[in-house]
């Protein structure tokens, strides 16, 4: 794969130089919470309308948190929170059922299996959402899941309070799901002048082993629901078929960031999905070419924390500056009753990181 790689400039592009690194545990406190809301990943953030972010998460816990441990809590597989500006205070927003209970803020119309939120973007007034359609498989373990589908999200009235948005869901059809390889949309979106790039990952299997590259398609920002107006870059140009989407970098997460950064763009995740190191690339639009990946820091929990795992690394502009880069990852646990006798894991975990300029 590295080779195809190399013919669409890969490598090419000086990668990220890094002047700082360190744990930003002002802006953990901004979610933590002892009641209700107590900790989630997925941890996408999307600017709208006057400074407000909006954050999705995936798999929440609901309760409580007392001396360390989470103590009459459940878990929804997703939710919205909403900071009033980038350094208020997260507001988390619950949806309940007709009992009472917590429930999740967006479930699958069809009733299939459940979902996690992934990225999204904001234009014209309306919130694009990109929903991984998951299902349980037998599989023993905290990973007995598979994805099953894609959908669009599409919020019409975004700026109210979430348990009152309505949503539709559109399936995508430009996807692959098949025993040996999955092609999805929405690990990372972003809009950039009249259009909306939409990163995704072309993920092949074989022989226990896994290669995952990014992608990429565009669409007029306000279109993003005509899937007729959706183009993917071939690595020459754009092209109308998806199966036409060339790889752009590789060891990339099933979840991750693109950003403007200086007169460029910056790419965040985990090394290949679940690592404790964080890398970065740079390229020069959208499209790349992209540079070799830079090891912007290391997570020290897998390094200190039995059964602990980092993941789902990413960047937030709402927080970052001109040279400094804010971004999340996740610590779960190969044990789940480890994540509710430890209060200590499971919330968003933020970083600074000072880049010198491409």
């Amino acid at each position: 794969m590295l080779s195809a790689l190399c013919l669409f400039g890969f490598g090419t592009v000086q990668p990220p130089m890094v002047l700082s690194a360190k744990p930003a545990p002002e802006l953990d406190a901004l979610f933590r919470r002892a009641d209700g809301w107590i900790g989630a990943d997925g941890d996408y953030s999307v600017t709208i309308g006057k400074g407000k972010v909006l954050w999705l998460f995936s798999d929440t816990w609901v309760g409580k948190v007392r001396d360390g441990h989470r103590v009459e809590a459940s878990m929804v597989n997703n939710t919205i929170g909403v900071q009033a500006s980038a350094k208020a205070p997260a507001e988390f927003f619950l949806r309940k059922t007709e009992e009472g209970k917590a429930a999740s803020q967006i479930v699958p119309s069809e009733g299939h299996g459940w979902f996690w939120l992934q990225s999204g973007c904001y234009a014209g007034g309306t919130l694009f959402q990109f929903l991984n359609e998951v299902e349980h498989t037998d599989d023993k373990g905290v990973f007995s899941f598979r994805s099953s589908g894609l959908w669009l999200g599409v919020t019409s009235n975004p700026d109210d309070n979430p348990t009152d948005w309505q949503t539709k869901q559109i399936r995508l059809a430009n996807t692959v799901f098949q025993p040996d390889r999955t092609l999805v949309w929405g690990a990372s979106s972003m809009i950039d002048g009249n259009w909306a790039y939409i990163f995704g990952t072309d993920e092949h299997r074989k022989d226990g082993q896994i290669d995952r590259t990014m992608i990429l398609a565009r669409v007029p920002k306000t279109r993003v629901d005509d899937l007729s107006r959706w183009e993917y870059f071939d690595g020459k140009g754009w092209a109308k078929s998806f199966t036409a989407a060339a790889p752009l970098a590789d060891h990339i997460a099933t979840e991750y960031s693109v950003t403007r950064f200086g007169r460029g763009y910056l790419e965040v995740t985990t090394e290949n999905g679940l690592s404790p190191k964080i890398v970065g690339r740079y390229a020069e639009h959208p499209w790349g070419p992209w540079s070799e990946a830079a090891t912007l820091y290391t997570c020290p929990e897998m390094g200190t924390m039995k059964n602990v795992f980092t993941y789902a690394a990413k960047a937030h502009p709402s927080l970052s500056a001109v040279d400094e880069v804010v971004v999340t990852y996740a610590v779960n646990s190969f044990d789940f009753w480890e994540v509710a006798r430890n209060a200590d894991l499971y919330w968003p975990k933020f970083v600074r990181i000072r880049l010198a300029k491409p």
